[in-house]
């Protein structure tokens, strides 16, 4: 199968304990901010810009976790969240919406979309492992913030 601009962290052969996120993202500096902060809190993840394949690729790896900016070339997130929500091996998937809109009407259009939570940009790493957490439910073992700056 051909996925479109997409990769997966190296860690996939390292750790199974670890959550698998997906990480769907268009602006090469947001998906980058993204993908060092699932690294530092050990996260495998895998990382699109191309959303016409996010529900093939989730339905194909299951991840444990998948954050959806809004804002997307062809599709936005909110349709793609949809589809995610409508397929069988995909609908009890966390979905974080990850976006720049950031009003309250914006939040509650968001999440009555589908999206299990939300996350505006500009955002604190902390924040961000914190929803990441939140959204685990404690599933996982991962690396705070605060043993990173330790190491």
């Amino acid at each position: 199968m051909y996925l479109a601009h997409s990769f997966m962290s190296d860690e996939k052969k390292q750790s199974f304990q670890q959550p698998l996120i997906m990480a769907v993202e268009d602006h090469d500096d947001s998906l980058l901010l993204i993908s060092y902060a699932l690294e530092s809190l050990g996260c495998r993840f895998i990382c699109q810009i191309d959303c016409s394949t996010t529900v093939l690729v989730a339905k194909e790896y299951q991840p444990d976790l998948i954050m959806l900016d809004i804002l997307l070339p062809g599709l936005s997130g909110i349709d793609v969240v949809r589809h995610l929500k409508q397929e069988p091996l995909t609908c009890k998937i966390p979905v974080i919406a990850v976006t720049a809109l950031a009003s309250r009407e914006d939040r509650n259009r968001i999440l009555q979309a589908g999206f299990d939570d939300y996350i505006s940009k500009p955002y604190m790493i902390e924040d961000l492992e914190a929803i990441i957490r939140r959204a685990l439910c404690g599933k996982f073992e991962l690396k705070s913030t605060v043993e990173l700056c330790q190491e």
